[in-house]
């Protein structure tokens, strides 16, 4: 099994940077899907935007989720000595 999602940011590129619970920080590229099915409504930012953690996946407001195996396997780490979520972790301490 896969690490599962603990946080979510949206980005304005469409690409959402997700924290995992193995500790992992990756970005997920969202345009691939934009075009495709219920997808397309998250064109809208504000609806893109509503992306939340929902049972170790995402979920958008209008009902869009992702598989947590999908956003697993087909992001990429982020490498980055001060990450986004790090950042955010620590204005909340």
């Amino acid at each position: 099994m896969n690490p599962r999602v603990k946080h979510v940011i949206p980005n304005s590129d469409y690409t959402i940077t997700l924290l995992f619970d193995n500790g992992e920080e990756r970005v997920f590229d969202m345009t691939p899907y934009l075009d495709k099915g219920v997808f397309k409504e998250l064109r809208d930012k504000r609806l893109f935007n509503s992306v939340r953690p929902f049972l170790g996946s995402i979920k958008w407001h209008n009902g869009q989720d992702l598989c947590p195996d999908t956003l697993y396997l087909d992001s990429k780490i982020i490498l980055s000595k001060q990450s986004e979520h790090k950042r955010i972790l620590e204005k909340s301490q």
